[in-house]
């Protein structure tokens, strides 16, 4: 019952302020003494005829508008703020105030090979010019000039891989480098880059270098592993290997040697295989003081004679492929102990050589299991 009462008092209210408002808008409301059916002849109006459309005059509707207006000049402004001109500008002093930034020291002119830093030689920390980026160039006859206008005469000059990288670059940003390891495989360097003085393990397989110098490796030291597996190398510095102190694993299979350096004495692994090597091209006792050396891949090359002596830490000795045509019975064991016994030499590989294994049987009786090769 309430609830009923509420509603009625809510209508009325409702119905009052509607009259209040028709009375005061009288634009909302008909006209006074005509009724609806009389404004719009309502008694006249058929639904069912057609509108003559063919005879509507369109300029009966509403007022006539000038299209003519529309040739005036319409001037269109920007909304962007006015920029004033550099005369004008207030002096940016205030943003400075309470920052100091800290004046750098001058670069010297000249690389230190020798001091401590992060990069190992030619990359330029210390160049006035220091570029970082690397330089992706289409194959033209113009690489070289982009270099020297991108990188000022401090470049190395990639032509075959159409790559420039500037002297002072990161060679981090070239190839990969994850904890010490230097990834630049496949990437058709013609020499190598310089590397981080951190570096430990340096892969730089199949690519397209000619030359190794000796001063790619300097002030690397502690540099323990070089695969240069699948290149062009034809030559070698014959101190390239001397400040490697820490140098351990050597690869440099399938490529074009004929002489090799000098290696260091704690060598463990070494792999020359498909080269053409000479044994006039192998040091005299080179392999001797290796005390460590446990793998030597020498197949596939042009070696006349087993390169003795040979450490007794070796346990894998690779000859197959060769021009040798004689052993002696010193080459595998002691002459002068009869009761010598060479236990880790348990893979030796002879063959593919003009070479009967068969005649030398005094050359293997130090040997826990004998040679493969011909017989």
């Amino acid at each position: 019952m309430i609830e009923l009462r509420m509603s009625l008092q809510s209508l009325m209210v409702a119905l009052i302020l509607g009259l209040i408002c028709l009375s005061r808008c009288p634009g909302m409301a008909a006209p006074a003494g005509e009724t609806d059916d009389e404004a719009f002849d309502m008694e006249n109006y058929d639904l069912n005829t057609d509108m003559e459309w063919e005879n509507l005059d369109v300029n009966s509707y509403g007022d006539t508008y000038d299209y003519d207006d529309l040739d005036q000049e319409i001037e269109v402004g920007t909304v962007a703020r006015d920029t004033p001109s550099p005369a004008t500008q207030p002096a940016a002093q205030h943003y400075e105030e309470g920052v100091s930034l800290p004046s750098l020291p001058p670069a010297p002119d000249s690389l230190d090979f020798i001091g401590p830093g992060l990069f190992g030689p030619e990359t330029g920390l210390g160049r006035s010019k220091y570029k970082l980026g690397v330089y992706l160039l289409s194959k033209s006859s113009t690489v070289f000039s982009i270099c020297i206008n991108t990188c000022g005469l401090q470049v190395y000059v990639f032509k075959k891989s159409s790559l420039c990288l500037c002297a002072g670059m990161p060679t981090c940003l070239l190839c990969v480098c994850i904890s010490g390891s230097v990834y630049c495989d496949d990437m058709n360097l013609d020499q190598i880059p310089p590397l981080p003085k951190d570096t430990t393990h340096f892969y730089s397989r199949f690519n397209k270098i000619r030359h190794v110098k000796s001063s790619d490796f300097i002030n690397l030291n502690k540099l323990q592993s070089i695969d240069l597996t699948g290149n062009q190398i034809s030559e070698m510095d014959e101190d390239v290997f001397h400040s490697l102190t820490q140098l351990q694993e050597l690869l440099l299979a399938d490529n074009n040697m004929q002489v090799m350096p000098e290696l260091p004495i704690n060598m463990k692994f070494v792999d020359l295989r498909n080269n053409k090597l000479t044994s006039r091209g192998l040091h005299s006792e080179g392999f001797k003081d290796m005390s460590q050396l446990e793998f030597l891949y020498l197949s596939n090359n042009k070696l006349d004679y087993v390169p003795t002596p040979l450490p007794l830490s070796l346990r894998v000795l690779h000859l197959q492929n060769n021009n040798i045509q004689s052993l002696h019975e010193d080459t595998f064991c002691n002459l002068h102990d009869r009761n010598f016994i060479r236990r880790n030499l348990e893979d030796i590989r002879l063959d593919g050589n003009p070479l009967n294994i068969n005649l030398f049987p005094q050359a293997y009786i130090c040997l826990p299991r004998l040679p493969v090769g011909s017989h």
